[in-house]
């Protein structure tokens, strides 16, 4: 039987997902927190978010609306809008949530949910990671996946507009 039905509800606000945290840690259960932009999905976008699933029973992705898009990737981005890529996300067997957030970083999000793991993925230190120093103070953990190489959403818009050129 498929849960299509479940994949709009996976899509929250963060007041509606801090309450999902909540009843999730009252049964003993560990939330692990990503975010990205999530433009155009990759091969290298699913390694991360399974690298990230592995982590904790719960999997949270935090994903930056198209003006945070916008003011981190330039004028011509997102290609796909924020709800677009929310729903695809959503869609994923392993993330169980998606919240979308204004800012240019997640920081509010993890400050306010508390993740029991907050991975990201690249070559990043600790100390660079936003939220890190809260996630730590609060018991958490914070894990720094590799990337795999050869998978960007910047590539595939290359590819594409030399395809056409």
């Amino acid at each position: 039987m498929r849960a299509v039905d479940s994949i709009p509800r996976k899509i929250s606000d963060l007041k509606t997902l801090a309450a999902k945290v909540a009843g999730w840690r009252a049964t003993g259960k560990t939330v692990a927190f990503t975010n990205g932009c999530f433009d155009i999905l990759h091969e290298g976008h699913i390694f991360s978010l399974s690298e990230a699933a592995k982590e904790a029973d719960f999997l949270i992705v935090g994903i930056n609306s198209d003006a945070s898009v916008k003011r981190l990737k330039g004028d011509e981005r997102p290609i796909n809008h924020e709800q677009s890529r929310a729903l695809i996300l959503a869609s994923l067997a392993i993330v169980d949530a998606v919240v979308l957030f204004e800012e240019d970083t997640p920081l509010e999000l993890i400050k306010t949910l508390l993740p029991d793991f907050l991975v990201k993925g690249g070559d990043y230190t600790i100390e660079q990671i936003v939220g890190s120093k809260e996630v730590i103070e609060n018991g958490g953990k914070v894990v720094i996946n590799p990337i795999i190489e050869g998978f960007s959403t910047s590539g595939i818009i290359q590819q594409i507009k030399a395809s056409y050129s």
